[in-house]
């Protein structure tokens, strides 16, 4: 599907990216007598039949948008079938009761926006019976427990699908759930997902994505509240820009990656809600950069599906929340399409966006730096985590994130390959084995400068880490005090391994890889006894399928020790040797 031509101007442009997309899924949806997708043999969480149901739905994001322009789409007729069929408790093809904390309670958020775009074909065209057994399944989902996070909008979200189709609206509940979202709210535009220390991209294409929605539908209804979302959006816009490189590379950060174009979503909200948060013209190039940029990624798999994976198919990196048909949450970015062509983004000349080289996002807990024409965007994060999430220290508690050179997660937890620890300090308490790293923080300080953050990955073990940007290079030192020896390993940043061997060079105190473009260098300042090139197990980066990246090694003993170093990751069009 790669096409280096190809850019996303118009709204034909976007519509041959969506049926490109969905042709692989169109035999299946349009001949097969089931009420879901198999789209894979992985498994989840959840059971065979919410993968397969999830895999149905999902494309609805980008579907029920297309379907105001291609009204007459025999897929239209597919989903109305299968989803009479999984809604009817009579059908061979059920999808049965839900259940609290259900995964059908986050598909039925796509099937509300079809049911609010399309009332008339995707509801009043339907039978008595079948009308009711798709309001009788959606009710289940208003009574069960979720989690106290993002997914309070499913349920607001269902409330107004229902009541657009002539259910009495429970304002109460309504007032609840909308109270609880408020609760959320930390100013400026950002939300915590829940816990504190959770704030990464389910702000942008979950809280303000469904805002929107909500204000788009409820504008005569709710004026109020319809207006505090689109504020509460502008205002985030203003600092979810920055999280965009020149190329469209979104910085990699955080879990459900494998949403992948889904990190632009938010502006597709904006669109369809006739918010200029920014210029038109702006919001254009961003768009059309970021889907070019995923659609050159090797992001399908051999027949055309989208894969579970971020630049490439990796497992890997997956969440346990990630079936084969996960990936299709993507499409809530094609939520543009569903704005008529006469609309000012349509009509808007792209224009390049004006950001400064450095943004301090408070709210996001973020440092952002720009480096060759913002081509390169650095992020630096402070008392970021999620608990009880794969590889949560790995997305979000390393000391910095690049559009450029990606991040790494484990792949096991015993050698320093196996933890493919790149931009971390990995501490061992045993020779050279089971490495801990950064994940919760006792204290932190960001500023528009450095930022710092004090850790303790072992009883009696204390670290405070104080990194200070600068270009393309950042300073960091670690102030430790412990009351027993360690084995400390600091790794830089990795880069592709396209041959045999990595092109590198070392010494005693100095590390560094080139690769095309991409240059990784570590130099030790104090307290470290050598520098080394690592090759971590495969699949572990989320860029590159195979790479090596360079490191620092010491070995300390109980009491107080300093350890500082330099480490850069430079992009350039020739690579050079040296600082």
């Amino acid at each position: 599907m790669k096409n280096q031509e190809m850019t996303f101007i118009t709204q034909k442009d976007y519509v041959t990216a969506l049926e490109k997309i969905m042709q692989p899924l169109r035999q299946e949806l349009l001949f097969s007598s089931t009420s879901g997708l198999n789209l894979g043999t992985s498994g989840a969480v959840y059971t065979q039949q919410r993968a397969e149901m999830e895999a149905l739905i999902r494309p609805l994001w980008g579907l029920s948008a297309l379907w105001t322009i291609e009204k007459d789409s025999p897929l239209q007729l597919a989903y109305l079938e299968k989803i009479t069929q999984g809604t009817d408790p009579t059908s061979p093809f059920y999808w049965g009761d839900i259940q609290n904390y259900d995964q059908y309670i986050v598909e039925s958020a796509a099937l509300s926006l079809t049911i609010l775009l399309h009332k008339d074909y995707f509801f009043d065209a339907l039978p008595k019976k079948s009308k009711t057994n798709l309001i009788n399944w959606l009710n289940q989902a208003l009574e069960r427990k979720i989690p106290k996070n993002n997914w309070t909008f499913f349920k607001i979200l269902i409330r107004i699908a229902l009541s657009s189709c002539g259910e009495e609206l429970d304002q109460q509940a309504l007032d609840g759930e909308l109270k609880l979202i408020d609760s959320m709210y930390l100013g400026d535009g950002w939300y915590k997902d829940g816990q504190e220390t959770q704030r990464d991209y389910y702000v942008p294409f979950a809280f303000h994505y469904y805002g929107l929605i909500y204000a788009t539908f409820m504008k005569d209804i709710d004026p109020v509240r319809s207006k505090i979302f689109i504020e509460r959006a502008t205002y985030f816009s203003k600092d979810f820009i920055y999280y965009f490189d020149e190329d469209g590379e979104a910085l990699p950060f955080g879990r459900s990656l494998t949403y992948r174009f889904a990190q632009a979503a938010f502006f597709s909200a904006l669109i369809f809600a006739d918010v200029e948060a920014i210029p038109w013209g702006e919001m254009k190039t961003l768009m059309s950069a970021h889907l070019t940029n995923w659609m050159n990624h090797d992001i399908f798999t051999v027949d055309g599906r989208l894969s579970i994976g971020y630049h490439y198919e990796n497992l890997i990196m997956a969440e346990g929340y990630n079936a084969p048909g996960s990936p299709y949450w993507g499409l809530k970015f094609f939520l543009l399409l569903a704005v008529p062509d006469t609309h000012p983004f349509w009509q808007a000349s792209p224009v390049p966006l004006s950001k400064r080289s450095k943004k301090l996002v408070h709210n996001g807990n973020m440092l952002l730096h720009y480096n060759h024409n913002h081509s390169h965007l650095l992020g630096y994060p402070a008392g970021l985590m999620l608990k009880n999430q794969a590889h949560a220290q790995a997305k979000y508690s390393k000391f910095v994130y690049s559009t450029k050179f990606g991040f790494s997660v484990p792949k096991a937890s015993i050698s320093y390959e196996e933890g493919a620890f790149d931009n971390t300090l990995a501490v061992s308490c045993d020779l050279n084995s089971y490495y801990r790293t950064k994940g919760e923080v006792a204290d932190y300080l960001l500023t528009e400068t450095y930022t710092t953050q004090t850790w303790h990955p072992f009883e009696g073990v204390s670290i405070t880490t104080t990194i200070y940007p600068f270009g393309e290079w950042h300073l960091r030192v670690h102030e430790i005090e412990t009351s027993r020896s360690l084995d400390l390993r600091e790794g830089g940043f990795s880069v592709p391994l396209l041959g045999q061997h990595p092109k590198a060079t070392h010494s005693q105190t100095e590390a560094c890889i080139h690769e095309g473009k991409l240059t990784s260098q570590i130099v030790a300042i104090e307290g470290y006894d050598t520098a080394e090139i690592i090759r971590p197990e495969v699949n572990t980066s989320l860029f590159f399928p195979r790479t090596s990246f360079p490191s620092l090694q010491t070995t300390i003993s109980a009491g107080k020790h300093r350890l500082i170093c330099l480490v850069g990751g430079i992009v350039s069009n020739t690579t050079k040797k040296g600082r």
